[in-house]
């Protein structure tokens, strides 16, 4: 088994992001409805989030059939190549659900266990933000060509602005807004986008100092996790742990942590 070069994986993300994100953006029923729920009634998928991920992985599959998947919407499958594609077809389900703009499609390649090659495509921003390992990270937008990304200088903890997420499952997010409350004092703000994917992008791109969230899944950061960090962001999760459902934390250094701390001790991971 060889290494598959990663301008190779990259380029395809890229095809596949592109073409899914046509298709949510321009393909939206005007009565979308929920095909099912998740974790909870208001925990949504829709046909769309369906579609999205079908077309992703019969792309790939078509040019790299030894590959493995693991997606947001089923598909599961270990492959032999050594390469495994994690794919969230729709991240910010309820944004689009509601005709809100903020949403994306997420796709990461990892060889040996780790992430080397993330794109997320913001369709209704006309962005495409992406990274190789060691690489640094790039944007495509309105601008002509391609534009390096990096985090923000770190401001004093008090003037950093920062996002974060809310679970789906009543008792979670009852706890996420008690930390949320405690810490936003703390801060210049705090935003909510409703796209992990989004944020950690926004983070790399330099319009956010920080970003955490307790539940997310390996599909919600992979690739945003790989472009925050080639940006210059630091990323994690609990002390000395890496992102993970149980906390994810990315921000500029010099944020990152005394964040960390605080969520630490505001027991941002609590189950």
């Amino acid at each position: 088994m060889t290494d598959a070069p990663h301008q190779e994986l990259l380029e395809l993300a890229l095809e596949a992001a592109r073409r899914a994100g046509a298709l949510l953006r321009d393909g939206r029923p005007a009565d979308l409805a929920v095909a099912a729920t998740k974790s909870s009634p208001i925990d949504v998928v829709t046909e769309m989030d369906i579609a999205a991920e079908k077309l992703i992985t019969d792309l790939i599959s078509a040019r790299r059939p030894g590959d493995g998947f693991l997606g947001e919407e089923g598909a599961s499958s270990e492959g032999t190549s050594g390469v495994r594609w994690v794919i969230d077809p729709l991240d910010g389900t309820v944004n689009y659900l509601y005709g809100l703009p903020t949403w994306a499609v997420s796709i990461a390649a990892e060889q040996g266990g780790e992430t080397v090659v993330g794109v997320v495509a913001a369709p209704m921003r006309g962005e495409t933000y992406h990274a190789v390992r060691g690489g640094g990270a790039w944007a495509r937008g309105a601008w002509e060509g391609e534009r390096e990304l990096a985090c923000r200088p770190a401001p004093p903890l008090e003037q950093a602005l920062v996002s974060t997420g809310f679970n789906y499952v009543t008792e979670v997010r009852a706890h996420q807004a008690e930390v949320a409350q405690r810490l936003i004092p703390l801060l210049r703000d705090i935003r909510r986008s409703g796209s992990a994917a989004v944020d950690l992008c926004d983070v790399a791109s330099g319009r956010l100092d920080g970003y955490y969230e307790r539940g997310l899944n390996a599909w919600d950061y992979g690739a945003g996790d790989l472009i925050a960090r080639e940006a210059g962001a630091l990323t994690g999760g609990r002390p000395s742990q890496p992102p993970s459902p149980t906390l994810t934390i990315a921000a500029t250094p010099g944020v990152f942590e005394p964040l960390q701390r605080l969520l630490e001790d505001f027991g941002a991971w609590h189950d």
